[in-house]
């Protein structure tokens, strides 16, 4: 049974724009769409984090404060249980 993921990485378009979609063996969205995952995903460049269960993920590297304040807010749930 395969299990629904939800999380984010580098958009298609945002491969585009750094020039890179013929350097790197795989477009990342397109790759977890096709194992499955529920890929989130807000307009190029712009911060984004998702949460599902304990995997904490980010879009682009303007993701990472936003990403870092989920980790930290995980942290402090898992404490206080």
């Amino acid at each position: 049974m395969k299990t629904l993921m939800g999380l984010t990485g580098f958009t298609n378009g945002e491969e585009e724009e750094m020039h890179v979609t013929h350097v790197v063996p795989f477009l990342v969205e397109d790759e977890l769409m096709r194992l499955g995952a529920i890929f989130e995903e807000k307009a190029d460049w712009q911060p984004f984090s998702v949460v599902d269960g304990r995997l904490i993920t980010g879009q682009n590297p303007a993701s990472s404060t936003v990403a870092a304040q989920n980790v930290i807010n995980l942290l402090a749930a898992t404490k206080a249980a």
